[in-house]
This record gives structure tokens, C-alpha cells and sequence, in this order.
């Protein structure tokens, strides 16, 4: 275990105390180029308390002082229809946040920020940022503009302020080459330790704010096991059926859970239900995040 909490635990247990805004405040701004200010953690799906037993993903919701709509998304495990779920989450945003009888004026901006731990489509990179632009189909050259009125009534001065935009950070990608305050970012959030050289906004709190020994002894204890049901889900990684998923080309596939599960593999299987089981996760849970079938949890 590093010198420091993981970016996922900190969404789910840390922010719920604005003193502690100021660490994810520096993220944001480094990341979309423009100071962010958080003025309160909406509710989420992330940070209810149900979540202490959820491992896999974790989500937050936050609003800022322009009243836009910030998504925080940490994926630790492989899911193949991960672009569709940013699209709904985003789109599910703006219809909560859209009052009845409000003009389309009034439509939230939303920001989509994705944190992954697995290889999301294929692609070079480790840091992507889409927006929505119109281009004329007969001329790339041609894209359509905000006219003056609407650059005043909306507060925007391009067609794609209005749109959700999307950033999605590829953590296991990154080439630990470091220039930039972000590229500080994605370094700590890949390997778990801020340098004393890293300057970037919001990692100098976070040297004292995330520090594993400033944990509380019951926070410790959830945090080691947290850590544990990561690694083990990202143990299992969904091999059984996603076996020889490279950047999107399949290497192959197992045959059958029953005989092409190894059994190093059934024991790690095992090992998670166990512990599943033991922090109280229903069965069906425990059976869709071990790849173990109801009859087999029974007999733990």
C-alpha cells in the first residue's frame, strides 16, 4: 500500500467534507484549463453509503460556482459498453437538472470526467477531450458558429460550450513521461505517490490530505479491505470472458466457464466471494462480480 489514498476512495469517503474540495478542485482545473470551484456534492450513485460495497466503480456528482454539472467516473474493471454509459450519464444529468417549463437556455453544461484503469477503444493515448462541433459536409473547413446574440444569451462563446463534453484519462496508458500539471495528475493517479517536485494544483493538499496514516483506525481497516476487492476484481478482470481483449482485437476466447476456468483462477474467484460475502454483498452481486455460479457461493 502506497504513502497515499486512492483517487477512488477519496470520492467515496473524503469529499463528503468541504475542507477537502480543494484536492479535486485542483484536478478539474487542471484538467478542463479554467479554475473550478466546487460549491457542493450533488447526490450520486458514487456517494451514497451503499457504495462502501462497491469496488469496481466509483461516481460523484458536483456542481461548481457557474453552476455546471461536473461527473467524476473511476472504472477499475474491464466493461465493453463503457462509451454508451457515459453518453446516458451525461444525457440522465441533464434531464435531472432540467426543470419543467424551463427554456432550453436553461440546459445545464455537464462534463463527463472519466478515470479508467482499463483499456477503453483503441487508441495511442492516455488523455482524450471531446466536444460536439458541426462541420459542413461538403467543406471541412466550414464549421458552424454561435452568432453574437447567442454568444451573449447563452454565456458561451462556441457551439460545443453547450453540449456535454467528455474526458477520459487511461491510467494504465500513461507513459510516466511528465511536462505538464496534468501529466503530475495522471502520474499520481497511476502509481499512488505525489513526488516532492510535482506542483500542480491540488496535489500539494493532497500530500496531507489523502496520507493513508491520517486515517481514522476503522477508515483504515474499510480502506485495506476497499484495496483487496480491487485487486481481486482486477485480478479476475473478466477473463473468462473477455480473454485476449487487446485494444479491442479478441486474441481469442475461453470455452466454457465450467472447463477452461484454471484453477488459480477458481481460488481467486473463491477468495473474492469470500470476502463479498463476508462485507454482507447479496448473492447475486457476489456471483456477477466473481464469476461464480449461485450453486458454488452456496457452498462457501
Amino acid at each position: 500500500m502506497g504513502n497515499y489514498i486512492r483517487f477512488d476512495w477519496m470520492i467515496k469517503r473524503l469529499l463528503r467534507d468541504k475542507r477537502n474540495f480543494v484536492v479535486l478542485d485542483g484536478f478539474l482545473s487542471v484538467l478542463i484549463g479554467r479554475q473550478i470551484r466546487i460549491t457542493q456534492v450533488l447526490e450520486s450513485e458514487g456517494n451514497q453509503e451503499t457504495e462502501d460495497q462497491k469496488f469496481n466503480r466509483v461516481d460523484l456528482l458536483v456542481e461548481d460556482e457557474k453552476k455546471e454539472k461536473i461527473l467524476v467516473e473511476v472504472q477499475n474493471d474491464h466493461e465493453l459498453d463503457f462509451f454508451q454509459r457515459m453518453a446516458f450519464g451525461a444525457s440522465k444529468i441533464i434531464a435531472d437538472y432540467m426543470k419543467k417549463g424551463e427554456p432550453y437556455a436553461a440546459l445545464p453544461k455537464v462534463y463527463s470526467v472519466n478515470i479508467v484503469y482499463f483499456s477503453l477503444g483503441q487508441g495511442k493515448g492516455y488523455a482524450y477531450h471531446g466536444t460536439t462541433v458541426f462541420k459542413n459536409m461538403f467543406n471541412d473547413d466550414d464549421e458552424l458558429k454561435l452568432t453574437p446574440a447567442q454568444k451573449s444569451k447563452f454565456g458561451v462563446d462556441e457551439v460545443h460550450g453547450i453540449f456535454p463534453e467528455y474526458y477520459i484519462l487511461r491510467v494504465n496508458k500513461f507513459d510516466d513521461e511528465i511536462r505538464q500539471p496534468l501529466q503530475e495528475w495522471i502520474s499520481f493517479l497511476k502509481t499512488g505517490e505525489i513526488p516532492d517536485a510535482f506542483t500542480a494544483q491540488g496535489l500539494k493538499e493532497a500530500r496531507d490530505i489523502l496520507r493513508v496514516d491520517a486515517l481514522s483506525e476503522e477508515d483504515r481497516k474499510m480502506y485495506n479491505r476497499y484495496l483487496e476487492n480491487v485487486r481481486l476484481a482486477l485480478s479476475l478482470d473478466d477473463s473468462s470472458r473477455y480473454e485476449g481483449y487487446v485494444d479491442g482485437h479478441i486474441a481469442g476466447r475461453e470455452e466454457g466457464r465450467a472447463e477452461g476456468r484454471a484453477e488459480g483462477e477458481l481460488q481467486k474467484a473463491l477468495e473474492m466471494a469470500k470476502k463479498m460475502l463476508s462485507d454482507g454483498m447479496p448473492i447475486d452481486l457476489v456471483a456477477k462480480y466473481s464469476g461464480l455460479t449461485p450453486d458454488e457461493i452456496a457452498k462457501i
